[in-house]
C-alpha cells in the first residue's frame, strides 16, 4: 500500500481572486511565448501517471508532468496564502505602501504562475492526471500580526526556490528546464524582497541560511520539500508524490 506524503483531513477553503489576474496572466509577454511551445511540448505516454479512479488518493505521476504537478502544487499553496494575506487586517490596516505593494504583487505573481502550471499540464494530460484544486487551512498564521505574516511568507517563499532548484535536474523536456528557470528567479526576487524588508540587514536578502559556501542557493529534493510543506499543516488535502523522478 502506497503511504501517503500528505494526508490530512480537508477543510472548506474559498479563496478571493483578484479580477485583474486573468489579464495580468495574459499579458506575461515571454513566458506566454515559452509557454506556448510547452503546451505542445509534451506527447510522451511515459510522461504520464496511470488515471486515477474515482475516489482514490491523487498521486502527483511520474516524469515531467509529475513535476510540473508537484509545482502546481507549490503555487496553489503560495497563490493561497497570498490570497489569505490580501484578505487579512495586517494588510488592509497594518502594512505600510511599500509592503502592501510588495504582498499585492507577490499575489499576482503566484497566481500567474499557478494558472500557467494548471494550463500547462492540462494541455499535456488527460484530465484525471491533473492535480486537482487543493484545500488549505491557514489557521496558524494570524493575518492580522505583520511578523506572522511576513515571517511566514519568508518560508514559503524560501521553500519555493530550492524547490525548483532541486526539481530542474529532473525534467527531460528543456522547454520546462526554461520555464523553471524563469520562474525561479521571480521566487528568488521575492524572497530577497521580503527578507530585506522584514529582517532588516544588509545582508538578509542572502543570508548564510539560504546560501551556501560557494555562493549558491540551496537545493531541496521534491521529497524534502513536501514534507516540509506537510508538516506545515497548510495543506489538507490527501495526495502523494511516489513515483516523481529522482535522478
Amino acid at each position: 500500500m502506497k503511504k501517503p506524503l500528505i494526508k490530512v483531513q480537508k477543510k472548506e477553503f474559498a479563496p478571493i481572486e483578484k479580477n485583474n489576474s486573468r489579464r495580468q496572466f495574459l499579458k506575461m509577454g515571454s513566458l506566454a511565448v515559452v509557454g506556448s511551445g510547452l503546451l505542445l511540448a509534451c506527447s510522451s505516454d511515459d510522461d504520464f501517471a496511470e488515471p486515477v479512479n474515482p475516489g482514490e488518493v491523487f498521486d502527483l505521476g511520474s516524469g515531467d508532468v509529475g513535476i510540473l504537478n508537484y509545482a502546481y502544487a507549490l503555487e496553489q499553496l503560495e497563490a493561497a496564502y497570498y490570497t489569505a494575506v490580501l484578505n487579512g487586517s495586517y494588510w488592509m490596516n497594518g502594512a505600510s505602501a511599500v509592503e502592501k505593494k510588495m504582498l499585492e504583487d507577490f499575489y499576482n505573481h503566484e497566481v500567474i504562475h499557478r494558472e500557467f502550471f494548471k494550463a500547462a499540464i492540462t494541455a499535456n494530460a488527460q484530465a484525471n492526471q491533473v492535480l486537482p484544486e487543493l484545500e488549505f487551512d491557514f489557521s496558524g498564521v494570524d493575518f492580522g500580526n505583520r511578523d506572522s505574516v511576513l515571517s511566514t511568507a519568508i518560508v514559503l517563499e524560501d521553500t519555493g526556490v530550492s524547490a525548483y532548484n532541486g526539481a530542474g535536474k529532473l525534467l527531460a523536456n528543456p522547454d520546462f528546464l526554461v520555464i523553471a528557470g524563469k520562474i525561479v528567479s521571480v521566487e528568488a526576487r521575492h524572497a530577497a524582497a521580503v527578507r530585506s524588508i522584514y529582517l532588516e540587514s544588509d545582508t538578509a536578502f542572502a543570508g548564510d541560511s539560504i546560501i551556501d559556501s560557494n555562493g549558491l542557493d540551496l537545493v531541496s529534493t521534491p521529497n524534502e520539500v513536501i514534507a516540509a510543506v506537510g508538516a506545515t499543516g497548510f495543506i489538507t488535502t490527501e495526495f502523494t508524490a511516489n513515483n516523481l523522478p529522482t535522478g
